[in-house]
C-alpha cells in the first residue's frame, strides 16, 4: 500500500518481531473472535484435505458400475478351476476311460474287415507299450479312433452317461485348451451359488464352452458381446453393478464436507472482517485522540502527508492483512501439512512424485521472482521521480510557459517516463511469468501423478480412485506454498505499517492537565496579559528562539508585534495560546499564569485569524460560523458586510447557502476574508491577527482594517503584520529582533527614534 503523497511502498519493519508482538498485544480485546476464526480456518482446511480421500472412494464405486464385476467373475473362475483342474480331470479320465485290451478283444479287432490294415498296424506297434507302461493316455492318444472305439464302451460317471464316442473325444482332447466333451463336462460340474445367484450345471457348461472359444487378443467390445451371449445367470453375475446406496453415502458425505467447509470459511471471513474493521476503527479513534494530545512541536517535525498516511494507508494495510493474510496463513499451513500427511498415508510413491514434481517448479519460480524484485524497487523509485517532476511542472506551469521551458520539461519527462517504462516492462514481464509458472507447476504435477499412477494401477498396487485423489492433492499441495509466501510478504508490510502507527501512538504527549482546576470565564476576564522573562527553545535547536522576553498588555490595548522574518513573532503568539510549553518564565492572564490554566480554557479566550487560510467542504454560512452555536444569519451577514465579503457571496448561485467544493474557485484573498469573518463572529476578550491581511489588495485591506478596528474595540489585540501601514493606529508596538524586544512605543514615537522600526517602515516605500 502507498504510504505517502507519491505512493511509495511500505518497506520492511525496523524490528519485525517487536512490531508483530505489539500488534498481538493490541489485538487482545478481539482474541476470542480471532481464535474462533483461526480454528474455523484450520477445520475448513482439514475438511478440504479429507475430501479427496472420499472422492477416491466415490471414483472406485462408480468405476465398479462401469465395468464387469471382476470380483464375481474371479470367484466363478476359481470355482471352475477347482472343478476342472488337471488333477480332477486326470482322476475322472482314469475312472471314465476303462479299456478292454483282452486277447479276445484284440483278436476281434484284428479280424475285423471294417478296420483298415494301417490302423491295425498301429495297434500292433502300441500293444507292447499298453501292456507294460502305467501312463497309457499318451499311447492311446496316438491310436486311430477306429481302434479306440472298439476298446471302449458306454458307461455312467457321476450319474451322467458317457458314450464311447465322448470317451474317444476325451482321449483326443487338447490338454491346453481343455475342450472337454459335454457329457464329461456335465459329470464334473455341480450347481453353485455366487452373490445370491444360482448357476446351473447347464449354464456353467455353456459358459465354459463360450470361454473356450475366446482368445487372449479379444477386445473389450468383443468381450462384452460374448458376455451377452452367455446364460442369464452368468450375465447377472458379471454384469456391471453400481451400488447406488454406497455412492449416495459418499456423495452425501462429500456434500457435507464441502458445505461445512464453506460455512466455516464464511464464519471465519465474517469474524476476521469484523475484527479487522473494529480494530481499524479503534486505531483511527486512538490516532484521532492522539492528534489532539500531541504538542505542536511534533507537527513541526513531521509532514502532514506522513501523518495522514498513518491514519489511512497504514491502518488500511493492517486491516486488510488481518482480514486476508492471518487466516490464509493458518489455512495454508494446515493444508500444506495435512495434504502431505494424507498423501503419504494414501501412497508414498505417489506422494513423493507429487512433492518432487511441485517443488521443482516452485524452486524455478522463486528463482525468477528473486530476480524480478530489484526491478520492482527500481520501478517505485523511478515512479516517484516521475511523479515529483509532474507535480513540480504542473504546480509551476505558469512559470514554465513564461520562460518557454516546455521543451526542457517534456525532454526530462520523456527520460523519466522511459526509465519507468523499462523498469515496469522488466518487472511486469518477470512477474507475469507467475501465473504461467503456477499453471505449469500444477499441470506438471498432474502429468507426473497420472503417469506414475497409471503404472501402479497396471501393476495392481492402487486403484483408479487413488489417481483422482492425488490430482486433488497436487492442487491442495501447490496452492498453500504460494499462499504462505504471499501471506509472509503481506505480514512484512503489516509489521512496517503497524510499526508506523504504534510509533505515532507512542509519541510523547502534551503535559497532563488533570491537576489544573483554575478556569477563567471569558465574560469576566479583564484582558490584561504579561510576559515575564519568557524563554523558549525549539527541540533540536542549539539556541533559544525567544530570549528573556518581557512585555505587558493592558485591557483593551491594541498590541502590534513587528520585526524581520525569524524574529519570533509567531512563536510568541503560539506560546500565548499554549501551543508550546515555555522553556522558562511565564505568561500571565489577569495575573494567573497560563501554566495553571487548561489549553481549552485559554483557546476559548482568544479569537485567532492566521495568515494561512482554511476552508472545509460545506456552505459559506457553515464555514463562517464554524463550531459556533446560536449564530443568526443576520450576524453572519453583518460581519461579511464589515469585511467587504457580502458582494462576493451574493454573486454565488445560492448566496450564503452555496457549497464551497472547489477551493481553487475561491481566490486567496476571498478565502482570507472568510477566515477574518469567521474570527469576527467569535466574541472573545482577546484577539490575535497573524498577517491577517497579507492576501488582500490595498483597497480591501482598508475596508478590513476599518472592520478590524471595530472588532478590536474593548478587546486586547495582538497584531502581527509585515505591512506596517496596517498597525499605525496600534496602542503599543513591540519591535522584535533575534527573539527579544529592542524597541517599544506607538508609531509616532518609534518613527521619532529613527531606529530599527523606522528603517523597517521606510524600507516599504523605497524603490
Amino acid at each position: 500500500m502507498p504510504n505517502g503523497p507519491r505512493g511509495k511502498m511500505n518497506g520492511q519493519a525496523k524490528d519485525f518481531k517487536n512490531a508483530i508482538r505489539r500488534l498481538v498485544l493490541e489485538l487482545k480485546p478481539y482474541k476470542v473472535l480471532i481464535f474462533i476464526a483461526l480454528i474455523l480456518a484450520g477445520l475448513g482446511s482439514v475438511l478440504s484435505i479429507l475430501a479427496p480421500d472420499q472422492l477416491s472412494r466415490l471414483t472406485d464405486e462408480v468405476s465398479k458400475g462401469l465395468i464387469i464385476n471382476t470380483e464375481n467373475l474371479e470367484e466363478f473362475s476359481n470355482k471352475m478351476s477347482d472343478r476342472l483342474n488337471e488333477e480332477k480331470i486326470k482322476t475322472a479320465m482314469s475312472e471314465i476311460i476303462k479299456l478292454d485290451i483282452s486277447e479276445n478283444k484284440i483278436k476281434k479287432i484284428m479280424s475285423s474287415s471294417t478296420i483298415k490294415n494301417e490302423d491295425k498296424g498301429k495297434l500292433n506297434e502300441a500293444l507292447p507299450k499298453l501292456q507294460t507302461e502305467a501312463d497309457k493316455m499318451a499311447i492311446l492318444k496316438e491310436l486311430p479312433e477306429s481302434i479306440l472305439i472298439e476298446f471302449l464302451s458306454d458307461s455312467t460317471y457321476n450319474k451322467e452317461k458317457i458314450t464311447k464316442e465322448d470317451k474317444v473325444k476325451l482321449i483326443k482332447m487338447d490338454q491346453e485348451k481343455l475342450n472337454l466333451p459335454e457329457s464329461v463336462l456335465n459329470s464334473l460340474l455341480e450347481p453353485i451359488t455366487i452373490d445370491g445367484i444360482n448357476i446351473t450345471k447347464e449354464d456353467q457348461k455353456i459358459t465354459v464352452l463360450k470361454l473356450q472359444e475366446m482368445n487372449e487378443d479379444l477386445s473389450s467390445e468383443e468381450l462384452y458381446k460374448k458376455i451377452e451371449e452367455m446364460p442369464e445367470s452368468i450375465q447377472s453375475l458379471v454384469e456391471p453393478f453400481m451400488d447406488i446406496e454406497a455412492i449416495l453415502k459418499i456423495v452425501y458425505l462429500l456434500v457435507a464436507f464441502y458445505l461445512i467447509s464453506a460455512l466455516f470459511n464464511y464464519i471465519e471471513s465474517i469474524s476476521m472482517t469484523n475484527v479487522s474493521n473494529k480494530f481499524a476503527r479503534s486505531l483511527r479513534k486512538k490516532i484521532s485522540l492522539k492528534i489532539n494530545q500531541l504538542p505542536l512541536a511534533y507537527f513541526d517535525k513531521h509532514q502532514s502527508g506522513d501523518i495522514l498516511s498513518r491514519v489511512t494507508n497504514d491502518v488500511d494495510t493492517i486491516a486488510q492483512s488481518m482480514n486476508q493474510s492471518l487466516s490464509t496463513l493458518v489455512s495454508a499451513i494446515t493444508l500444506f501439512i495435512g495434504t502431505t500427511i494424507m498423501m503419504f498415508v494414501t501412497n508414498w510413491v505417489m506422494a513423493l512424485t507429487a512433492i518432487f514434481s511441485s517443488l521443482f517448479g516452485f524452486i524455478f519460480m522463486f528463482g525468477v521472482l528473486s530476480k524480478s524484485q530489484k526491478y520492482f524497487v527500481q520501478r517505485q523509485e523511478e515512479l516517484g521521480n516521475l511523479n515529483s517532476h509532474i507535480e513540480e511542472i504542473y504546480s509551476g506551469l505558469n512559470v514554465v510557459k513564461a520562460y518557454n521551458g516546455q521543451n526542457l520539461a517534456i525532454k526530462e519527462f520523456d527520460e523519466l517516463n522511459e526509465r519507468v517504462y523499462e523498469c515496469n516492462r522488466k518487472s511486469q514481464f518477470l512477474s507475469g511469468l507467475m501465473m504461467p509458472m503456477m499453471n505449469f507447476i500444477g499441470n506438471f504435477g498432474y502429468v507426473a501423478v497420472c503417469i506414475v499412477g497409471a503404472l501402479l494401477t497396471l501393476n495392481g498396487h492402487i486403484s483408479f480412485g487413488v489417481i483422482v485423489a492425488f490430482i486433488s492433492y497436487v492442487r491442495l499441495f501447490t496452492s498453500p506454498l504460494a499462499q504462505i509466501a504471499q501471506a509472509m510478504t503481506s505480514l512484512q508490510s503489516t509489521a512496517a505499517a503497524s510499526e508506523r502507527v504504534f510509533e505515532f501512538l507512542d509519541e510523547k504527549e502534551m503535559e497532563s492537565q488533570k491537576d489544573i482546576h483554575l478556569e477563567l470565564k471569558k465574560e469576566t476576564v479583564k484582558g490584561n496579559i504579561e510576559f515575564k522573562n519568557v524563554v523558549f527553545q525549539y527541540e533540536g535547536n542549539e539556541k533559544p528562539t525567544i530570549k528573556n522576553f518581557s512585555a505587558k498588555a493592558s485591557s483593551g490595548q491594541k498590541i502590534a508585534i513587528v520585526g524581520p522574518t525569524g524574529a519570533g513573532k509567531t512563536t510568541m503568539v503560539n506560546l500565548l495560546m499554549k501551543f508550546y510549553e515555555l522553556t522558562d518564565g511565564e505568561i500571565l492572564i489577569d495575573g494567573i499564569s497560563t501554566k495553571h490554566l487548561t489549553r481549552e480554557n485559554i483557546h476559548s479566550l482568544f479569537t485567532m485569524v492566521l495568515q494561512d487560510t482554511w476552508l472545509f467542504e460545506g456552505t459559506v454560512k457553515e464555514n463562517i460560523k464554524y463550531n459556533r452555536k446560536n449564530i443568526s444569519e443576520e450576524r453572519i451577514k453583518e460581519v461579511c458586510e464589515f469585511v467587504g465579503l457580502d458582494h462576493f457571496i451574493k454573486t454565488m448561485p445560492e448566496g450564503y447557502n452555496s457549497m464551497i467544493q472547489d477551493i481553487d474557485s475561491v481566490s486567496s484573498g476571498q478565502r482570507q476574508l472568510m477566515t477574518i469573518a469567521r474570527g469576527m463572529i467569535e466574541d472573545a476578550p482577546f484577539l490575535i491577527l497573524d498577517e491577517a491581511t497579507s492576501n488582500v489588495d490595498t483597497r480591501t485591506e482598508e475596508l478590513v482594517q476599518k472592520a478590524m478596528d471595530k472588532l478590536t474595540e474593548g478587546k486586547t489585540s495582538f497584531i502581527i503584520a509585515h505591512r506596517l501601514s496596517t498597525i499605525k493606529n496600534a496602542d503599543l508596538i513591540l519591535v522584535m529582533k533575534d527573539g527579544n524586544i529592542i524597541e517599544t512605543g506607538n508609531h509616532e514615537e518609534l518613527m521619532k527614534q529613527k531606529g530599527f522600526y523606522a528603517d523597517l517602515y521606510n524600507s516599504q516605500f523605497e524603490l
